[in-house]
């Protein structure tokens, strides 16, 4: 199991790494030979791995080195969309203004359409320090309650039934099954169009049969989806985009 260490470094070279606005993660590993510098593309946050001999301070000194070649994978990710008034946002694949009302009224978020011309809109009433975290819990059960229907319908059809459903903030999955059959799932398959969730639905309840992606678990997933191949194909080419979505709360 990897650890992750605190991280010290300079005032000096602490104020350069601050300047590209992202969390540093240092992480120490017993098979490291040498120092290993990536960004991650989900979280923004730059990583760099460490020798287990290795003293903290060059991790500050690696980046420093890089810092060049750092900025520019940083730039080339697309910019983060948090959670304010007039963000834009997708929902179930259509883009949506986000309209923080700020009235003194029960917090609560409601979707709107607008004109004919116009984008369709989340109103996100309550106190305005909250906005962000309203919008967040809403879009999760959004998320629950989509995935426990598409869910459903696929285990239905495969014979199978999931112990538990489980919503999550996951970086790196969109969706998860384990041994014990509770399956988990990224909340920002809501953001995408219906098509995309219900292909990760279908995915994960395939996995209560087969726990491997051999040519059994595959015709599963086909069986109960056949257009399984388009959905996975544009989690592929847009999944990451997904990412850059999220709220700021302190």
């Amino acid at each position: 199991m990897r650890k992750t260490a605190a991280f010290e470094v300079s005032p000096i070279k602490r104020q350069r790494i601050e300047e590209l606005d992202c969390p540093v993660e240092v992480r120490r590993h017993p098979g490291a030979r040498r120092l290993t510098l990536r960004v991650s593309r989900t979280r923004r946050a730059i990583i760099v791995t460490l020798p287990v001999q290795c003293d903290l301070g060059e991790a500050g000194s690696f980046i420093s080195r890089n810092i060049e070649w750092v900025r520019e994978r940083l730039d080339s990710l697309p910019r983060p969309v948090p959670f304010c008034d007039g963000a834009l946002l997708p929902l179930r694949g259509e883009f949506h203004r986000v309209v923080v009302a700020g009235k003194r009224e029960p917090g609560r978020v409601v979707q709107r359409q607008t004109s004919e011309i116009g984008l369709p809109e989340l109103h996100v009433s309550g106190r305005r320090e909250h906005a962000a975290r309203r919008l967040r819990d809403w879009l999760f059960e959004e998320a629950r309650r989509d995935l426990d229907a598409r869910v459903l319908h696929h285990a239905r059809t495969l014979g199978v039934a999931p112990k538990r459903i489980t919503v999550r903030d996951q970086s790196t999955r969109w969706g998860s099954c384990s041994t014990t059959g509770v399956l988990s799932f990224s909340w920002r398959l809501i953001l995408a169009p219906a098509r995309i969730l219900d292909y990760v639905a279908a995915h994960e309840a395939a996995h209560l049969k087969e726990m491997n992606h051999g040519p059994q678990f595959w015709a599963l997933v086909a069986h109960t989806m056949p257009t399984m191949k388009e959905a996975k194909r544009w989690l592929q080419l847009y999944g990451l985009d997904l990412h850059q979505y999220g709220p700021v709360i302190d």
